[in-house]
């Protein structure tokens, strides 16, 4: 892992959605230069405390950005590669690096590979990229039956075994780290062999030692699959659950018990932490009382890992993911020129994120740091952060009745609303008002 990892904190964009492009690529349009508008945002992400610029899909695609074309062409309705190069030599003049989102699990039917197959059949070069199944007397212009990513028949799945693949991928990795990339989202991560990224990564690697590069995998055996493929991290999802789960439920059992697994990954690598993303409902729209929506912060930039923003989260946009055609629409929206388009209801969240983020960047150790419970009922957590000596406290209450909590060594409140008795003592204690919470310095 890069050392630059340990300071990160991501503002996620999804860019299709944020610039408004249309829903569908028509060919033949002309380039819509769409990408730039990202620039006038870099002040208000720097502002914001993160370090660098999270982009989802931006590469020729038929609709989504997930149904790639051609992954060394930037989509025409967000720009071209020079619009790309202008928003990444931006970035890095602000000291934002950029991390991009590559498909390489799946294909758009479109992908001229697979159109080729389609026409010549199972005899065309191709064919070997893709695992197809022929009809008996297969004829040019007939099509096979394919795999496809969870049962989507727009999203032809490719051939990892094929030597082929191997090199496109590593190709389209090191195309685009070469143009100003910091790293990369591996897309449906969990979807493809082990063996193809562990075939595949070493070559990035070796021309790009500095990339950070994580895979998005949704469930099973986080360790095993960094370990088996050579990513440095993972999405974790275990604890995005937990956390709003816990909240919601006012059971904080859950966050210790997903918080003891934390523990456990943070000894082999630091996960990519988050409370929201492109594929979910929008934490302000999954939270049932909107007083606990700091408390989901807080876990997010006190506990270890790569924490991550998704844009408009840190304004309290809401959204709810639908399991439809379209589903995803509410939660990847339009964004406006530029940041002064916003309403100012975002003010005050959007100063806590900030708060947070800082408190984040001045304690780096924070990336790999363990908790341990001090204090755990249904209602009120206290954690201690960091091994073997904490150097904060994080505490939590859900309660409608204000809480007095022990909080041993604990200095003064760092951000939060409680109230430290007898600072510094191994008897100290926060006080939490009803819905409160606290991080607190500890002798670190």
């Amino acid at each position: 892992m890069p050392d630059w990892i340990e300071n990160a904190v991501w503002w996620h964009v999804y860019p299709l959605g944020f610039v408004g492009a249309e829903p569908v690529l028509e060919p033949g349009r002309p380039v819509a230069h769409r990408l730039r508008r990202l620039e006038a945002w870099l002040d208000y992400a720097a502002e914001l405390g993160a370090t660098g610029l999270m982009l989802g899909p931006i590469f020729a695609a038929t609709s989504h950005g997930y149904d790639t074309i051609d992954p060394f062409r930037i989509d025409p309705r967000l720009g071209d590669t020079a619009d790309f190069e202008a928003l990444a030599s931006a970035a890095r003049a602000r000291g934002l690096k950029i991390l991009l989102d590559g498909v390489f699990n799946h294909v758009g039917r479109d992908f001229p590979a697979f159109r080729t197959v389609l026409a010549e059949g199972p005899a065309a070069p191709q064919a070997r990229w893709f695992r197809l199944s022929w009809p008996r007397g297969t004829a040019p212009g007939t099509e096979p039956d394919y795999a496809c990513f969870e049962g989507h028949r727009s999203l032809v799945t490719l051939n990892h075994a094929a030597p082929e693949v191997a090199d496109h991928v590593a190709g389209v990795m090191n195309h685009w780290l070469a143009r100003g990339a910091d790293g990369w989202r591996l897309d449906a991560a969990y979807a493809v062999p082990p063996a193809f990224w562990a075939r595949v990564l070493p070559r990035v690697r070796a021309a790009h030692p500095e990339a950070y590069i994580f895979g998005e995998v949704i469930h099973g055996d986080y360790r095993a699959f960094v370990a088996e493929t050579g990513v440095d991290a993972v999405t974790q999802y275990e604890l995005w659950k937990a956390i709003w789960s816990a909240l919601n439920d006012r059971n904080l059992y859950e966050l210790d018990h997903a918080l003891d697994r934390h523990n456990g990954f943070l000894a082999d690598f630091a996960p990519l932490t988050f409370v929201g993303n492109h594929d979910v409902t929008r934490i302000a729209s999954r939270l049932d009382d909107p007083r606990h929506l700091p408390h989901a912060l807080a876990v997010l930039f006190a506990c270890g890992g790569t924490p991550t923003v998704y844009a408009g989260d840190e304004q309290g946009l809401r959204g709810i993911k639908e399991d439809r055609a379209g589903g995803d629409d509410a939660v990847r929206p339009e964004f406006p020129e530029t940041p002064a388009g916003l309403s100012p209801d975002g003010h005050g969240l959007f100063a806590l994120h900030r708060d947070l983020a800082r408190l984040r960047r001045a304690n780096p150790w924070l990336h790999r740091a363990r908790t341990r419970r001090v204090h755990l009922a249904n209602r009120q957590i206290v954690l201690a952060v960091g091994a073997p000596e904490p150097g904060l406290l994080l505490a939590l209450n859900l309660d409608d009745a204000p809480a007095a909590l022990p909080a041993p060594g604990a200095r003064c409140v760092e951000a939060g609303d409680g109230q430290v008795i007898d600072p510094g003592a191994a008897g100290a204690r926060v006080l939490l008002p009803p819905h409160g919470w606290s991080v607190l310095a500890c002798g670190r």
